[in-house]
């Protein structure tokens, strides 16, 4: 399997936008997501992550669901959060969403591997 990191980066997110989606064939690791405010008021920001991976056999049976990593979280003007503070896996297709109530900048760190 290869492994290669990436950085992606998205300026001024104001609503619900698609920041990543894992591959065909690929399996990402979130490594880590920073949202910066770059208004000069407070602004909130959520992270959504959306895994439609379905159904599994034995222990894990059932299918993913989307989930929210951070749900209105307020951002100072000027300043930045740092949202993930272990590692998220996601599969094929699961996708990774930001939305923000100002101009939110977002900086996601991670690793394919494939």
């Amino acid at each position: 399997m290869a492994n290669t990191f990436k950085v992606i980066t998205k300026a001024g997110v104001t609503s619900e936008d698609i920041i990543y989606t894992a591959g065909s064939g690929v399996t990402t690791i979130v490594l880590g997501c920073v949202l910066g405010n770059t208004t000069t008021s407070q602004i909130t920001a959520t992270v959504t992550l959306n895994s439609n991976t379905s159904n599994r056999a034995g222990g894990n049976d059932e299918a993913n669901q989307a989930v929210e990593l951070i749900t209105s979280a307020a951002i100072p003007a000027g300043s930045s959060l740092s949202v993930i503070d272990g590692k998220v896996v996601l599969e094929t297709t699961d996708e990774l969403k930001v939305t923000g109530s100002g101009a939110t900048d977002v900086i996601l760190s991670i690793m394919e591997q494939t």
